[in-house]
């Protein structure tokens, strides 16, 4: 991930990122019909910050779409197959990285989302997703967890199996290889 304090990107970067986006946007119509790429883009030219954000996004394999568009603002979420690569074995929050004494993974969701300037999916916002087509087949990612259920050391998680979206639980310290998270932001 590129440093916090350094959220401009390159003429490069732009036009790549830009290129990203206008591509999956075109191949991927179903997730946001009646919304115009150039109306995005427009959007995205005047949010430097935001497109920095889907810079992160993308360069930590999330491949961030347009999912919908209310309230004047476009809404991204990471739209790849499965729990993004650059995101996978963190545990859930600080409190559960600082609680592991043995075996810390090397970061942890919600610093990381904060760092880039997204947040986690809630479950709600997972299920919308899942009904747009099904991700997280082999992988499972972790989701916005209610403060009772943290506060008792749990966090929650969602995967699409058998033809279903299921809402698990593990403790939040906990981490695999096949669980990372997924973001939205909105533009």
């Amino acid at each position: 991930m590129t440093k916090s304090n350094e959220k401009e990107l390159s003429v490069e970067q732009r036009e790549g990122l830009f290129k990203a986006l206008k591509t999956r946007f075109e191949k991927n119509m179903h997730r946001h019909q009646g919304v115009e790429w150039a109306n995005v883009q427009a959007r995205l030219e005047a949010n430097a910050e935001k497109l920095w954000s889907l810079h992160e996004m993308e360069s930590t394999g999330g491949e961030p779409d347009v999912v919908g568009h209310e309230q004047g603002q476009y809404i991204f979420y990471d739209c790849s197959t499965e729990s993004p690569k650059g995101r996978r074995s963190v545990c859930y929050d600080r409190e559960a990285l600082e609680a592991r004494k043995k075996h810390q993974p090397e970061n942890n969701a919600i610093d990381m989302a904060t760092a880039m300037g997204i947040e986690l999916l809630t479950e709600e916002q997972y299920r919308a997703l899942q009904q747009l087509e099904h991700f997280d087949k082999k992988t499972s990612s972790w989701v916005q967890t209610p403060s009772d259920i943290r506060e008792l050391g749990g966090a929650l998680f969602c995967d699409y199996r058998y033809g279903h979206v299921f809402l698990y639980h593990n403790g939040a310290s906990s981490y695999y290889a096949a669980r990372g998270f997924r973001g939205s932001l909105k533009v």
